[in-house]
């Protein structure tokens, strides 16, 4: 094994143990930005997978790279869709009459 590669093992066991502390002391009134920076952040990384998809010529390294930018697109999706649910809880819903007709104003 490397130096390279076990310095990057280490770098990803300790950004997993951060990961886990910094999303378990998020009060929940907060979530909703939260998700939306997150997005904004993976943005970042399926363009840098393009990128560096683009570059590689090993196919172990492309098949990488393809998974990388499925898996990143999919997380961006997922996170817009569930930062739209938990927005449409602070809308407004229409006034409703009893019978939960709409009431026409």
């Amino acid at each position: 094994m490397t130096l390279e590669l076990l310095l990057g093992a280490y770098v990803f066991i300790l950004a997993i143990f951060l990961g886990i502390e910094l999303i378990g002391r998020v009060p929940a009134i907060i979530h909703t930005p939260l998700m939306s920076g997150t997005n904004a952040i993976h943005g970042i990384v399926v363009l840098g997978a393009i990128l560096i998809l683009g570059a590689v010529d090993n196919p172990i390294l492309v098949a990488l790279g393809f998974l990388a930018v499925v898996l990143g697109a999919a997380n961006v999706f997922g996170g817009f869709v569930v930062t739209d649910r938990m927005l449409e809880m602070f809308r407004k819903k229409p006034a409703t009459d009893g019978a939960g007709s709409e009431m026409k104003r």
